[in-house]
């Protein structure tokens, strides 16, 4: 039966699950007194949403705290074993795949590199298809506990009815790839198990704004930096986040050749690919054979050598002339966008770290105009390497939450909708 808003008896029981589960998951462990007004349910409501999800496995004790003058309160958590999730970064270094419980503890993972073959097609699907054979011989795993595989990929996302996602990634020769597709006609799971597919800067971007430097900012921007560069918009109006193809912003006419294609991008200047190349053009990288994350090491090692030791100033003017490209490209995000926070990841992100930041965020003050300079900070993501994996782990996560803590039944239910809704719907702030 529904009500004069269109909402049924079942709609309102899932949305009360929802908030229960959500404010346990972000705030707990709480008593049903506290959750109370935490949730704006009545006392009767909690007790009977409670009840389901305790017996359904969700919900379970977490000791128990004195009240004033009464019996004490138990408290409530979710149980962290009655749900796995899997997230995939398809990265420019690796594929990785980790498993993890309901409270995102790692359980298991699974790496592999990416060399001669870069972004072949068929050995990406088979690395994300082993890997989750993997994860998931796990002691206590199980497909049957497998809330979604969540998969961060670079590229523009296009989600259809008939093939789901379709990865647009022209700067690593994917057009229109039926990634989700390709995974489900060869992957041993279960058909209920359903795949999220999003841009791997977004999934970024979404983990820090759950668990990370993110929480509890209204307005931020998540910058992936590995070996192109990507962005993460977050906003009142996009909550759930949306990629923007940062990287390829034009920062100099006719000016570098980006893998894209185009002419200078911002990606061929402060890209971890283009400045070991410029380093190389000028004699540096001495080894060619070995992996850019080595590289950026060996680069990092010649500009700031231990003390005692000569600094190589090759490498040390190619890193300061990226910080600039860094932060005249930060500043666009600054002027148009006007962010409480600008968060900095990905692996080259993370390699580059404090030492580097102070350079980047005086070129973006500089860059910018004063009155959103002045009011945004500018500081690393804390999730570290694994933050793809998380934000990945993460959709089908929220997929979970928005049905109130029941599994999707894909052959009667659209595809997407649900899991884009309950990020929209976040509540960690």
């Amino acid at each position: 039966m529904a009500g004069r808003n269109g909402r049924t008896v079942r709609d309102l029981r899932r949305a009360n699950r929802t908030a229960v589960l959500q404010r346990l998951y972000f705030d707990g462990p709480l008593s049903r007194f506290e959750l109370g007004p935490a949730t704006g349910l009545s006392s009767g409501s909690v007790s009977n949403v409670v009840a389901d999800l305790v017996a359904d496995g969700l919900v379970e004790e977490a000791g128990s705290v004195d009240s004033d003058g009464g019996r004490p309160r138990t408290l409530l958590r979710v149980a962290p074993h009655s749900g796995h999730m899997i997230g995939v970064d398809v990265g420019e270094t690796r594929v990785r795949v980790e498993l993890f419980d309901l409270n995102l503890t790692e359980l298991a993972r699974v790496e592999r590199p990416l060399e001669q073959q870069g972004y072949d097609v068929e050995v990406i699907v088979g690395h994300i298809r082993d890997g989750i054979d993997e994860v998931l011989a796990t002691e206590g795993a199980s497909p049957e506990l497998l809330l979604g595989v969540g998969v961060g990929v670079p590229g523009i996302i296009e989600h259809t009815e008939d093939r789901g996602a379709l990865v647009h990634g022209q700067t690593i020769g994917w057009d229109a790839v039926p990634l989700e597709e390709l995974l489900r006609s060869g992957c041993r799971l279960p058909d209920s198990v359903r795949y999220f597919i999003d841009n791997g800067a977004k999934t970024l971007g979404q983990a820090e704004m759950w668990f990370g430097a993110g929480r509890g900012a209204d307005n931020a921007v998540v910058v992936l930096f590995g070996s192109g560069v990507g962005a993460c918009l977050v906003t009142a109006d996009v909550e759930n986040g949306r990629a923007v193809e940062w990287g390829h912003l034009t920062v100099r006419v006719r000016g570098r050749r980006c893998r894209c294609g185009a002419l200078g991008c911002l990606e061929a200047y402060a890209g971890a690919e283009s400045l070991l190349a410029r380093w190389r053009e000028e004699g540096g990288w001495p080894d060619e054979g070995i992996d850019e994350e080595s590289a950026l090491t060996a680069m990092l090692a010649a500009a700031y050598p231990s003390e005692g030791t000569e600094s190589d100033p090759v490498a040390l003017a190619v890193l300061e002339e990226t910080a600039e490209y860094l932060g005249a490209g930060l500043s666009d995000l600054i002027n148009l966008f006007q962010p409480e926070r600008i968060l900095i990841g990905g692996w080259a992100g993370l390699q580059l770290g404090a030492r580097f930041l102070p350079a980047v965020r005086r070129y973006a003050t500089t860059y910018a105009l004063r009155h959103p300079a002045e009011r945004v900070t500018i500081d690393l993501g804390r999730l570290g390497p694994d933050a793809v994996t998380v934000g990945a782990a993460i959709l089908p996560l929220a997929d979970f939450f928005s049905r109130g803590g029941r599994r999707a039944e894909p052959a009667t239910e659209h595809r997407f909708p649900a899991w884009r809704a309950a990020l929209e719907e976040r509540s960690p702030r």
